[in-house]
């Protein structure tokens, strides 16, 4: 299970150190279930030393905790000879972990930030087995931090090692991943944590993943679908959409013409997070689906035009949708970047369709020419023939893949093409992911 891996692995290496050299044996006075305590109360001279099993990851580890000298409003915990944090009384009230302050089943804050004085102190400080201990002077309340909790959540400093709620590290691909792209089986899916768990490893990873053999109808697709979260609804649809060539909506997707490699919904505030397409006829020709890893695309752009890769990073472009009559959708802020990053400066999303961008009113003039002159050395990477993969999607075989990172178009056609499919919210999608590979204990841990 993804969970028990993840369990020895991960947040084991990140959150625990063994400590070498540390005996165990009786020769440790006060020596109780492998702690050694010191009953001590905190204060700038007295000092708690514990060596301490950890329940969840079972290695050892090795704290010194004490009040903090300098000022009196911190203490301190000290990891191993070369570590230590800080942690500010006021911080550590506001996160008591106990019954009272955090509620164990629906994990939302109780405690009453505001009621917390703003001198408050610690009474005394312990470190136990379960973690560290503190009573607070004020109130005699006591909060019992666990030891991975706290360590996780460090933030001065911030520790090396922290575990994050961060996606796998994505893979990169082109238009040789034909050879062998992400497949996985419906049966498989549906009936198999694993299964589910290698689809939505495929779409986090690679940003899609094909499913083979899905019984080729509405029920089906829509049922392998809501397998990872509710369908979102749209002015196209209010849920599983369904659709042929006849311009039902004005839009060109409903049309037989090609399109060129876009993603959806750039109009939204928040763009759908997955698009899911089954083709469930077809008998003309022409029509293959394209696909393109804009993060890989992104990334050439960065390498051979870095310039032209900063404009589009960070010069707002306003986008529409307004083909329906009772349709008039534009996002909030009016104008996006088409490429968008973290605090840290990495791409996560890309909102490109230029189809539906709006008049560009809002720019200077030097800026128009930086504009154009980015969007084309952009378009000549996506449309490469090393960068597009193309794939004739058969009755049977699901694509899913993900809108913020994955463009995808299609070829023209001719004769008669009914296709279905499916937006998802990111938001749901990923908590799917996280909801099959942390267990309980790791979602208390990583919150």
């Amino acid at each position: 299970m993804l969970s028990r891996a993840f369990r020895h692995s991960a947040l084991a290496a990140s959150l625990s150190k063994t400590i070498p050299g540390v005996s165990t044996t009786a020769a440790l006075p006060h020596l109780k279930h492998g702690i050694l305590f010191n009953r001590a109360k905190a204060n700038s001279c007295n000092i708690l030393r514990t060596f301490s099993s950890s329940k969840l990851f079972n290695v050892q580890q090795h704290f010194n905790v004490r009040a903090n000298p300098v000022d009196g409003n911190q203490v301190q915990v000290q990891w191993d000879a070369n570590t230590e944090s800080l942690f500010q009384h006021v911080w550590l009230r506001d996160h008591c972990r106990c019954p009272s302050c955090y509620h164990p089943q629906t994990r939302q804050r109780l405690v009453d930030t505001f009621a917390i004085p703003v001198d408050i102190k610690p009474r005394s400080v312990q470190a136990n087995e379960g973690g560290l201990t503190v009573v607070w002077d004020n109130d005699e309340h006591k909060s019992v931090y666990e030891w991975a909790w706290l360590k996780n959540h460090s933030y001065n400093p911030p520790l090396k090692g922290k575990v994050e709620l961060h996606s796998p590290k994505p893979v990169l691909w082109d238009a040789s991943i034909a050879n062998a792209p992400p497949v996985v089986q419906y049966e498989e899916v549906m009936t198999t944590k694993a299964g589910l768990a290698k689809w939505l490893d495929n779409i986090e990873v690679y940003g899609f993943s094909f499913v083979d053999g899905v019984p080729v109808s509405l029920e089906a697709t829509e049922k392998l679908a809501r397998h990872i979260c509710f369908i979102r609804e749209s002015h196209y649809s209010p849920g599983l959409w369904d659709f042929t060539s006849d311009l039902a909506h004005a839009d060109t997707a409903y049309t037989d013409l090609a399109l060129k490699a876009h993603t959806d919904t750039t109009y939204f505030s928040d763009p759908v997070g997955l698009q899911m397409f089954h083709k469930l006829e077809f008998d003309g020709t022409g029509g293959e689906s394209l696909f393109v890893d804009g993060f890989k695309v992104a990334q050439s752009l960065k390498e051979q035009h870095p310039k032209a890769y900063d404009t589009l990073s960070t010069l707002k472009i306003p986008t529409h949708s307004a083909g329906d009559e009772k349709v008039m959708i534009v996002p909030t802020p009016r104008e996006q970047s088409i490429l968008n990053h973290l605090s840290d400066g990495t791409l996560y999303q890309i909102r490109y369709n230029n189809d539906d961008r709006s008049t560009l009113s809002n720019l200077t003039a030097s800026q128009v020419d930086e504009f154009y002159d980015a969007l084309r050395k952009w378009n000549d990477e996506l449309t490469s023939d090393r960068n597009q993969y193309w794939e004739s999607l058969e009755p049977g075989r699901v694509v899913v893949f993900d809108n913020w990172r994955v463009l995808h178009g299609r070829a023209s056609f001719t004769g008669h093409r009914r296709l279905c499919g499916a937006y998802l919210n990111r938001d749901d999608f990923k908590s799917r992911v996280r909801s099959i590979k942390y267990s309980p204990e790791e979602k208390s841990t990583l919150l």
